[in-house]
């Protein structure tokens, strides 16, 4: 393999086709289901994944046959199914998504969810780096082989349009496609987080998550505060009662229920990225004035945040805004809670001592209900075989010029733990492009575009070098 060449090969192709077709990507506003109850009418979609399969041929691959699969009311899928070459042995499975968060707000002037904005090597908008950029880094790795007439194993690409709302979709897909995909040596995911833009990085693990709404009601009908006050509670304050049995206000600590028994491994892992992140790891937010987080031990931040459990309520409903508010006691008050679990804390079991810590005894009486709309089981990847992490190591250092980083990841990735359990004997590399400032989900975020070209030259060099590690774990 010549490197250079890999690398010249994966630049050029970042420029002229993949940044280029990721610019249209963004405008297309296709939320994912949980946040489009119409998607399938709406038909963006649709018209995403058109879009992707559209463009496919512009990044070449010998004899790489592409299609839409669409199960009635599911979002479709793409998937590319890439012979091996050059009699190269094993079957890696390639992941990514295309459906997008919605648009949030606070973006910066000039920026917007569907308005693709190149700026300093970084392209702005709503799904450039989870996950657009996804299959065509996969292609272009393949691609920057066959161009040196390199080997690599069999790929089977797979983009799915429903991983934003827990993958529910997926399992059908996977189930229907079975005989395509077949069995897995290898998974690749391009859809994780980086501690830095300076190396690669391996996500070791991934928490779950309880999701749902919180429901408080005292009245059928706000009532005059002076009136009703002394007499009929508050409902938020019946709210605080209850979140206050979960979570200690003062500490952050939560519901016993909530937290698992953290391997000894991962306290290791966490001084390593500790020193290798330094600070970055508290700085990366966007803090407003003097806040700040409630330790200065940057290890034990990365463990709180892989390994511990995590509450925030990403909404609320039943009140108007500040300046519309009269001074009327309101009937009800409710609450978007998120809780994030260690990845080895069932999610099921997790969601029970929620609802009857919630719902049990409340003051007053009061109604309150929680109903929980997602319920995910994180994942933790096993070891990896010694000459994949060689393979992997390699290349960051070839491509980025500094050794491979490992970490635990604080966000959910629901597939990983159903793909683990269909094919227990394959090896997980997880790893992506969002790292400090690159804020998915809210506004600003953006794709570090040095970053893709060289997570791609590294997704080539794990490629050709994957027929010693597959073989190593036969």
């Amino acid at each position: 393999m010549n490197k250079a060449k890999i690398r010249q090969y994966v630049d050029a192709t970042w420029d002229n086709e993949i940044v280029p077709t990721l610019v249209k990507y963004i405008e297309i506003p296709n939320k994912s289901p949980a946040f489009d109850g119409d998607w399938e009418s709406n038909g963006y979609m649709q018209a995403a994944a058109e879009l992707l399969l559209e463009s496919i041929p512009r990044i070449p691959v010998k004899n790489g046959e592409s299609k839409i699969f669409k199960l009635p009311e599911r979002t479709p899928v793409i998937l590319l199914d890439i012979p091996a070459t050059h009699g190269c042995t094993g079957n890696v499975l390639c992941y990514g998504h295309y459906d997008k968060q919605p648009e949030f707000t606070g973006w910066e002037e000039g920026l917007g969810p569907w308005k693709p904005v190149l700026r300093d090597n970084r392209l702005y908008g709503r799904g450039g780096a989870d996950d657009g950029y996804a299959i065509f880094a996969t292609l272009a790795a393949i691609s920057a082989l066959d161009e040196q007439d390199i080997g690599h194993p069999r790929c089977c690409v797979l983009i799915e349009g429903c991983e934003e709302s827990g993958s529910f979709d997926l399992p059908f897909y996977i189930d229907a496609l079975r005989d395509v995909i077949g069995k897995p040596d290898l998974l690749i995911c391009l859809d994780a987080e980086c501690g830095n833009y300076d190396q690669l990085w391996l996500t070791t693990s991934l928490r779950g998550l309880v999701s749902g709404t919180l429901h408080v009601d005292v009245l059928t009908e706000g009532i005059h505060s002076g009136a009703a006050g002394g007499i009929v509670p508050s409902s938020f304050r019946v709210m605080r009662a209850q979140l206050n049995r979960i979570e200690d206000p003062q500490t952050g600590q939560l519901l016993d229920a909530l937290h698992g028994a953290i391997p000894d491994y991962v306290a290791t892992e966490a001084a390593s990225a500790a020193e290798t992140l330094g600070s970055t790891v508290i700085d990366r937010y966007p803090w407003h004035d003097q806040t700040r987080s409630d330790s200065d031990d940057i290890a034990q931040l990365i463990v709180r945040n892989t390994w511990e459990p995590s509450l925030a309520t990403v909404g609320l409903g039943g009140a108007p805004d500040p300046a519309n508010a009269g001074n009327t006691l309101r009937p009800g008050t409710s609450a978007k809670l998120v809780f994030r679990l260690p990845p080895n804390v069932d999610a099921t079991r997790a969601s029970e001592a929620v609802v009857d810590a919630l719902e049990s005894h409340p003051p007053c009486d009061a109604s309150v209900r929680f109903e929980v709309d997602a319920a995910e089981t994180g994942w933790f990847a096993k070891p990896l075989s010694h000459s994949l992490t060689a393979a992997l190591d390699r290349a960051s250092n070839e491509f980025f010029g500094k050794p491979l980083r490992q970490i635990g990841c604080g966000g959910t990735i629901p597939f990983l733990g159903m793909l683990e359990q269909k094919f227990p004997d394959c090896q997980f590399v997880v790893t992506g492009v969002l790292g400090p400032h690159s804020n998915a989900h809210g506004p600003n975020e953006f794709l570090d575009i040095p970053t893709g070209k060289s997570v791609t030259a590294c997704m080539a060099s794990v490629l050709a070098d994957a027929g010693e590690f597959i073989a190593a774990t036969d």
